[in-house]
Order: structure tokens, then C-alpha cells, then sequence
């Protein structure tokens, strides 16, 4: 097991958290999850958190005075917890400044579209109503726009004829899942370089 140690962000049923600690579990990122926070206590991400014996924890937004409050609670416990990395596995809300102004760089996100199309909530819906013959999943670096950060991987997803929102967001998810792992142990790795809104993949002999 790597040494990288990830706290993870999830607000949903955690399929994209149970990818990365599985290829954990495996070998496969050379990394370790150590937190899985959400903001929503009945989030089964918390669940998938304390069946593989990862401590779990909830910071509900209500309970704070206001958003920065939050975001500096946030980046707080991810560091107690002594992680390096930051993963956003279907974490609903946006992080702001006093997030990023320690992890900036530090934390990656995956989304359900090619960005720049079709960032933000809905994804896969946006791309039916839209028209789109082809979309897919992209991993990239969070900043503070929405899903505006450098692109670290991107895989396509054809639209089908007949496709609903569920069918079209269940194949994309599958894509997820494999492209997640394999930006993350990149991280992990150290083979990722940011140059301004491009990110470079070193070789191991680099």
C-alpha cells in the first residue's frame, strides 16, 4: 500500500469512492483512503467508508454559520487526518476559497461530461436536452469555478439512440469508475505536472 493517504468528499451512494478503494485494496493506486467526509449523514458513502475500516465523518453545513465556516472545517479535517490528496467522488456542493486556498492543486474532481461542455449539476441530462451525439467523463484538478480546473484525464461516451438520462449516466459512470483509479495514482505517483491550464503526464523515467 502507498504511502499517499486521500481523503475523499462524497455526498451520494460513493460508487466512484467504492472504485477508488477497491483499486487501493488491489494495488492498483499506491495510495491509502484515509477520510471519507460528507456533508449529509445518510450519504451510503459513509457506509462503504466503515465497511473497509475507514474512519468516517460528517460536517452538515447547517451547523456551521456560514459557507467559509464550513469549507475551513472541511479542509481542517482533511488535514488532521493527515491526508496529501483530496478527492470530490460525487460531492455535491462547490468548495470555496478557505478549501482551496490549502488545497488548490491538491484536490481532483470527476465529472459525467467532456468539459468543457456541460459542466455543473445534470450533466448527462444537459447532453440529451442539448442534442449531443457524444459525451463522456473527465477528471481534472479543482479551482474555483465550476468544473473549470485543468484536465488531468478524458475518456468519450457516445450518445445512443433511445437513451435516457439513467441509461446514458449509468455507462458514463462506468467509465468513472476505471478513469478516477488511474488519475489518482498518477497523483500519487507524482507523474502529474500543472502548467497553467494544461496538465502533463510524466513518464516513471522522468
Amino acid at each position: 500500500m502507498g504511502s499517499t493517504r486521500i481523503a475523499v468528499l462524497a455526498s451520494g451512494s460513493g460508487t466512484n469512492l467504492q472504485a477508488l478503494l477497491d483499486a487501493c485494496g488491489d494495488g492498483r493506486v499506491p495510495a491509502q483512503v484515509c477520510l471519507v467526509l460528507s456533508d449529509r449523514p445518510g450519504a451510503h458513502a459513509l457506509e462503504r467508508a466503515r465497511r473497509a475500516g475507514v474512519p468516517d465523518r460528517v460536517l452538515r453545513p447547517r451547523d456551521f454559520p456560514d459557507r467559509d465556516a464550513h469549507d475551513r472545517a472541511v479542509a481542517a479535517a482533511c488535514r488532521a487526518a493527515g491526508a496529501s490528496l483530496v478527492v470530490l467522488a460525487g460531492y455535491m456542493r462547490l468548495v470555496g476559497p478557505p478549501f482551496l486556498e490549502e488545497w488548490a492543486m491538491r484536490c481532483i474532481n470527476v465529472h459525467p461530461a467532456l468539459l468543457p461542455a456541460f459542466p455543473g449539476l445534470d450533466a448527462p441530462a444537459q447532453a440529451l436536452a442539448y442534442g449531443a451525439k457524444l459525451t463522456g467523463a473527465t477528471v481534472h484538478f479543482v479551482d474555483g469555478g465550476v468544473d473549470t480546473g485543468p484536465v488531468i484525464l478524458q475518456e468519450a461516451v457516445p450518445v445512443l439512440p433511445g437513451d435516457t438520462v439513467e441509461t446514458l449516466h449509468r455507462r458514463i459512470q462506468a467509465v468513472e469508475w476505471r478513469l478516477l483509479p488511474q488519475a489518482v495514482a498518477l497523483a500519487a505517483a507524482g507523474r502529474l505536472r500543472v502548467d497553467g491550464r494544461r496538465v502533463e503526464v510524466r513518464t516513471d523515467a522522468d
